[in-house]
């Protein structure tokens, strides 16, 4: 890796948690990152218990960020915040949660559709939802969900149908508040938050635990993955298996679709990202953390470039990747090096900022770390093709009466 040449990405900020010299390691760990859908508050599984929902904006001007004087590169420890400062009516408050057990799995649920909304009937039950309603799922320990309201950070919902650790969370991003729950029992649970957490369907297919799932962003398609090489496509308007994408060789730990939903990232502990076609099924590029990259016979053992997290930029072009080499990685769709690396000791997760602009990153300590993206201006040719790709699939790219070229390069089938 040595060869290519690499930028540092700018660190801007982390957050820290207050260590009492007695804490043990284990348990302190940060599971999930979150941001809200509409930008507001960012959100992290601290350890112990600890769920900590922090006003986004705050936080970046406290990192020197948007509106800020620039002072660089922050560190801010996080203290219980439910007394001191008043915080004015109307603006976001900083909340921390205490959900009972280890936090794995967050996600934050909205009302309010991210795209248009295949969801027809929008009627509240035991909750009189607004509009702006705005939710926070946590996947625990023992077994159970809890659905908190992030404006209060009053407790919601109980949910409670697995046996085992809720390792994943993810809404649909329609608005419909439909979540799906991603489990050790192998199972994928599907509730409706709008009928008062009913549970609609059980997924079963994995045979062994289950690390991640991911909605396309028109809310049709789930994406599964776990302790096994598959990776799982489920239509969500049948709740029947797709297909199974088979190249990785060991297992697969994380999963998100491109924007535009042409286009899905898979990272796996055998030293890779696989950027796949989630509507033909095929693999159209490999993003590769360890030079040589492993041999299938070998990519199944213990090393230390296994990737632990992947998130795809909401500019469409931008991913970055986590690996157990104290590394963070930042790639574009068009390079197989990275565009930028940073050191991150013991990372284990990592979100897209709403607008695609940080990084933040979840470490075995219990803290946070933040990154600003590299920037680059987007051509028109690839705003023109994620606009398309939105409404058009694969299949149905192939048969426009268009130069090969162009049908190429609207397929993604140039990286």
């Amino acid at each position: 890796e040595a060869s290519f040449l690499h930028c540092k990405a700018k660190f801007i900020g982390e957050l820290l948690v207050p260590v009492a010299p007695f804490d043990q390691k284990s348990g302190r760990e940060t599971w999930t990152v979150a941001f809200a859908p509409d930008g507001s508050y960012f959100a992290w599984s601290r350890g112990h218990r600890i769920v900590t929902l922090v006003p986004w904006s705050k936080c970046l001007k406290n990192f020197g960020g948007e509106g800020s004087n620039g002072a660089g590169p922050q560190r801010l420890s996080r203290q219980n915040s439910e007394g001191g400062t008043v915080v004015p009516v109307g603006e976001p408050r900083e909340h921390t949660i205490d959900c009972g057990d280890i936090v794995w799995g967050l996600a934050f649920g909205s009302s309010v559709p991210e795209k248009q909304s295949r969801c027809v009937n929008i009627e509240w039950h035991r909750f009189k939802f607004g509009q702006d309603q705005l939710l926070l799922a946590t996947g625990l320990n023992n077994g159970r969900v809890k659905i908190w309201d992030v404006y209060t950070g009053k407790l919601l919902l109980n949910l409670m149908d697995h046996t085992d650790i809720v390792r994943d969370l993810t809404f649909a991003p329609d608005g419909s508040l439909m979540l799906v729950s991603a489990s050790r029992d192998k199972t994928l649970r599907v509730w409706d938050l709008k009928d008062d957490g009913n549970m609609v369907k059980v997924l079963r297919g994995h045979q062994s635990w289950v690390y991640c799932s991911a909605f396309s962003p028109d809310s049709s398609v789930l994406c599964s993955v776990g302790a096994g090489k598959s990776v799982f496509l489920w239509d969500m308007d049948k709740y029947s298996l797709i297909r199974k994408l088979e190249g990785h060789h060991n297992d697969v730990v994380s999963c998100e679709f491109s924007p535009d939903g042409a286009l899905l990232a898979t990272a796996s502990y055998d030293t890779r990202v696989i950027i796949w076609d989630p509507h033909v099924g095929t693999v159209l590029l490999e993003l590769a953390h360890l030079f040589p990259p492993p041999s299938p016979i070998f990519a199944g053992g213990a090393n230390d470039r296994w990737v632990r997290s992947v998130a795809f930029c909401h500019d469409g072009r931008h991913i970055a990747s986590i690996t157990d080499d104290r590394m963070v990685r930042f790639w574009t769709i068009d390079e197989k090096s990275p565009q930028a690396i940073s050191p991150l000791t013991n990372g284990l997760c990592c979100a897209f900022s709403t607008d695609g602009s940080v990084l933040a990153a979840g470490s075995r300590d219990g803290s946070v770390h933040f990154w600003e993206c590299p920037k680059s201006i987007a051509s028109l040719q690839h705003l023109c093709r994620m606009a398309l790709r939105r409404v058009m699939s694969t299949q149905q790219v192939q048969t426009l009466l268009i130069p090969p070229r162009i049908r190429s390069y609207l397929s993604y089938q140039d990286l």
